[in-house]
């Protein structure tokens, strides 16, 4: 299977760069239509569901006093992703953390922080290292998605940051209707989906969050990827500390755990990004548990751990990066 036959649309979205390719014909789109109509649904996803955008359906969610709100089907399933997060994670992965990322100044799209202090300087000002925990107030589990009425119900207070959980899971939104051509690979800002009819394998590249070099590099034909990281998005809070976009739910503060970045392989992307953050919040012991398919970790120091890849891979095709969005 050749680039030439493959419709690619390539575009800023997320805060990052999103990739999408389409190869074959499938139903009433042919490759080119389904690759475009991806891409306007990126976008429009981005806008309806940004926290940093005051209209978006998150905020308005996260705005309503009500305890039972009338939502979107897609909305439904982010409610119902965020809720999943933290029960695959043991509660490592709380998409409920809303006043504490505010709270250490993540308050504004990632692009408004200004510029980001670079990793080894957070590195040095950071506390001593220590694995993250879940909150007791697990308030993850107090969410409910009702499909027949539409409707999220949570108890007051309790707001949804999108974030990495809604791009995997619009990753596999994607995944899901594409999987009639003969090849896709969808990268929603570092959170990729792969597969297809054919199943070509992708190389997917996991990046160095200190020099850019690639550590490893993966072929996967069928299944998802994701990395995150705090190489991108670190900044000095209010009081001068070194603060990041990965909490520790037990203390409501950046984790800082002796793993800098964790690149995970899972069957969806989805699942991927919930095993990547799991990896990097657990630490280095705990790490390895969280990548039963393969991954890479990296380390304060700079060092990287490869774990052996379990899904399935095949002749290469068009590769991916699997770096943390911005």
């Amino acid at each position: 299977m050749t680039r030439s036959c493959e419709a690619s649309e390539r575009f800023e979205c997320f805060g990052s760069e999103c990739v999408v390719l389409v190869t074959g014909d499938a139903g009433a789109y042919g490759a080119r239509e389904a690759a475009e109509r991806a891409r306007r649904d990126l976008a429009a996803w981005h806008v309806r569901f940004s926290r940093f955008l005051p209209h978006s359906e998150v905020s308005t969610l996260n705005g309503d006093p009500r305890e039972r709100v009338p939502v979107s089907p897609m909305m439904a399933q982010l409610a119902r992703a965020v809720r999943l997060a933290g029960s695959l994670s043991g509660g490592l992965v709380d998409a409920t953390l809303v006043r504490e990322i505010v709270a250490a100044g993540y308050a504004r799209d990632a692009s408004e922080l200004g510029e980001p202090i670079p990793l080894r300087r957070a590195l040095e000002l950071a506390p001593r290292r220590a694995p993250a925990a879940p909150s007791r107030e697990a308030r993850w589990r107090t969410i409910e998605a009702d499909d027949e009425l539409g409707t999220v119900t949570r108890p007051r207070g309790v707001m949804l940051d999108s974030g990495g959980i809604a791009k995997g899971l619009f990753a596999d939104v994607l995944a899901e209707r594409l999987a009639g051509h003969a090849a896709f690979a969808i990268a929603c800002a570092g959170d990729i989906a792969i597969g297809g009819a054919a199943s070509p394998a992708r190389r997917v590249h996991v990046e160095s969050p200190f020099d850019g070099s690639t550590l490893h590099t993966f072929e996967l034909a069928r299944g998802g990827a994701a990395t995150s990281g705090i190489g991108r998005r670190s900044w000095l809070d209010a009081v001068g500390a070194p603060a990041h976009h990965l909490l520790d739910p037990a203390t409501g503060r950046a984790a800082f755990t002796g793993i800098v970045q964790a690149t995970a392989l899972a069957p969806s992307a989805f699942e991927a990004e919930v095993r990547a953050k799991a990896a990097l919040l657990s630490g280095p012991a705990a790490a390895p548990r969280w990548l039963p398919d393969g991954g890479v970790i990296v380390l304060d120091d700079g060092s990287h751990r490869v774990f052996a890849q379990r899904l399935n891979s095949a002749a290469s095709s068009e590769p991916l990066v699997a770096s943390p969005a911005l």
